[in-house]
């Protein structure tokens, strides 16, 4: 029962470690601004923890 989630990439990945602009890259994001919207899975969950300094997450209604 996962549900979608809303995730906004909020800060600059300039001054980031290399594995943190992958994670960034790997959940569909690439400026500032941009959005993705995935399930929200173990494997998303954890890779929006080891960068959540740098997005901001909602979760997206089923309408």
């Amino acid at each position: 029962m996962a549900g979608k989630i809303r995730i906004r990439l909020e800060r600059s990945t300039i001054r980031t470690l290399p594995r943190q602009r992958a994670t960034i890259r790997s959940l569909g994001l690439r400026k500032i601004g941009s959005v993705s919207v995935q399930e929200a899975t173990p494997v998303i969950l954890g890779m929006i923890r080891k960068v959540s300094h740098l997005v901001s997450v909602e979760e997206v209604s089923n309408s």
